[in-house]
């Protein structure tokens, strides 16, 4: 992994996006149609989760926020979830490292871009074991900390990371368990990057179905999908043409323009 620097951390007040984890902005502006580009990014970031869905599968996404999920993803028993208590949530002030749920409730759970805010990653994927079913899906969307993305989070000062932290530690938080919005973008290359370490903390729980490297350029004009800075609009042809152009970069240069992790973790 290519680093600037090994730990970046910011303050909330130095934080430079127009609109800053606004749920129901966020809504409003969705349902309002008020940004094609995001919503370009939202199918491609949701839609190839439904390849390791079934129509009738039992499943819940934790971290929902805004529940952007429920418009992309194809299954009639689908349920979102969030810490917060949204109208909008199936089941609301769900702790994803302590749930609640029965075990072996589900046969998928989604967790996008909602790892790097976790205090301590190994209770959540412990957890996840316990209420999938067995060969149940774990379904993850997170941010790789590439340089690109480094930068990115350096110049608007959002959410920060650091590579000096044990992810597999349950003592000691990886993330401010005083602010729900706090995160480490660099948690998901701590976690799947070094393979074996994975296997050795993670191995007798899942084994890794799927994982692919994506987005670039079509979120970085995305405009935000909670928190909202500057986008130029465009296109659906405009933006299917960006999307090739960043399969492109990420295949030559992955280290330097990814900004997203796909990831499917299957119970054992």
């Amino acid at each position: 992994m290519l680093k600037i620097k090994n730990k970046v951390q910011f303050s909330k007040k130095a934080n430079k996006m127009q609109i800053l984890a606004d749920v129901k902005s966020a809504i409003k502006m969705f349902e309002e149609k008020r940004s094609t580009n995001l919503r370009f990014l939202l199918k491609e970031r949701f839609g190839w989760m439904n390849n390791f869905i079934g129509i009738n599968d039992h499943g819940v996404e934790l971290g929902s926020g805004a529940g952007f999920a429920k418009h992309f993803i194809n299954c009639k028993n689908f349920k979102i979830s969030d810490l917060s208590n949204y109208d909008h949530l199936d089941y609301k002030n769900i702790d994803a490292q302590e749930t609640g749920f029965q075990s072996e409730s589900f046969n998928f759970v989604i967790a996008s871009n909602m790892i790097h805010h976790i205090p301590y990653p190994m209770k959540f994927f412990k957890e996840m074991n316990r209420i999938l079913k067995k060969n149940g899906k774990l379904i993850i969307f997170e941010p790789y900390c590439s340089v690109l993305l480094q930068l990115a989070t350096t110049i608007m000062k959002h959410e920060g990371f650091d590579f000096t932290v044990n992810v597999w530690d349950e003592k000691k938080p990886k993330s401010d368990e005083e602010d729900l919005w706090a995160g480490n973008i660099a948690v998901s290359n701590l976690i799947f990057d070094d393979k074996k370490n994975f296997s050795k903390h993670l191995g007798s729980y899942f084994k890794i179905k799927h994982e692919k490297l994506v987005e670039c350029l079509i979120f970085f004009n995305s405009g935000g999908v909670t928190s909202k800075t500057f986008c130029l609009p465009m296109n659906n042809f405009f933006l299917k043409l960006i999307n090739v152009i960043d399969k492109i970069l990420i295949k030559l240069l992955p280290n330097v323009f990814a900004s997203g992790r796909q990831i499917v973790l299957e119970k054992i």
